[in-house]
């Protein structure tokens, strides 16, 4: 069961594990019996079958697109069990525990809130790739830790790029432009996150173009901007933790609505 769910992670596939952390009574598995289920609803192993089993299953792909654990609790003597032919009598108490990869960060813009980004990401257990079109920025040297370095023109290298759908992507270039050549190529895909540096005059202003470009408003509406959490940020160092702590917020499915940037709203 672990080997299996090792392997899914090293293909980069998010999966959950099921188990069964109390069982009293008469259940149809003893507590230990374990479970793994896949995105597309695939599984390995099992907690017992039947209706209960088949429950567990749709709660672990959710918790798989929320990343939030769950703990739930089954009594297999209530009116559900019996008019489901479960007449065992026990109760159980099942854990679900999503599992991602070790997502991938895109970091669009090697200067200096991309290099603090960069340096705290690595740590919170993103896998790091950093773009910017200055070799002297984006270098080895400057990202050692990186899984890849990429020092070639931003809007070529992202519409030729496979960008996974599971991908964060941070906009922190030097320039208006740049940050609209990369949004330009960004925000019609479907990734986890994608979040824009800047005022809210400059996020209102790469919006209109967009818009005037042909960019459906609901695409927009998915993009972080300004990205961050309002934490009174100042420095690069500051605004990096600002950005990283909402990284780390989204892939754990928390919401933090209230602490977030106000949104430019695209018309």
């Amino acid at each position: 069961m672990l080997s299996a769910a090792a392997d899914a992670l090293r293909r980069g596939d998010a999966v959950a594990l099921v188990t069964i952390v109390r069982a009293n009574g008469s259940t149809p598995q003893r507590a230990g019996a374990k479970m793994l289920v896949y995105q597309d609803g695939r599984t390995v192993g099992t907690i017992g079958g039947g209706c209960y089993e088949n429950d567990a299953l749709g709660k672990a792909r959710a918790a798989i697109a929320s990343g939030r654990p769950a703990l739930l609790h089954y009594d297999l003597n209530d009116d559900f069990a019996q008019e489901n032919g479960l007449v065992c009598g026990g109760q159980m108490d099942v854990h679900i525990d999503p599992l991602s990869p070790a997502p991938h960060l895109y970091v669009i813009g090697a200067g200096h809130v991309g290099w603090h980004l960069a340096r705290a990401a690595g740590d919170a257990g993103f896998r790091l790739h950093v773009i910017d079109d200055r070799e002297k920025y984006a270098n080895r040297d400057r990202f050692p830790d990186a899984d890849e370095v990429i020092a070639e023109p931003i809007p070529h290298w992202l519409n030729t790029a496979d960008v996974p759908s599971t991908a964060f992507v941070v906009i922190v270039t030097r320039g208006h432009q740049h940050d609209l050549d990369a949004l330009r190529a960004l925000a019609a895909r479907d990734l986890r996150y994608v979040g824009l540096i800047g005022s809210r005059a400059k996020v209102t202003r790469i919006f209109a173009a967009l818009g005037a470009d042909g960019m459906p408003p609901e695409r927009l509406k998915r993009v972080h901007a300004p990205i961050g959490l309002d934490i009174g940020a100042v420095t690069p160092a500051e605004i990096a933790i600002s950005i990283l702590a909402q990284l780390i917020a989204v892939r754990r499915g928390v919401d933090t609505a209230a602490l977030a940037m106000k949104s430019v709203t695209p018309s």
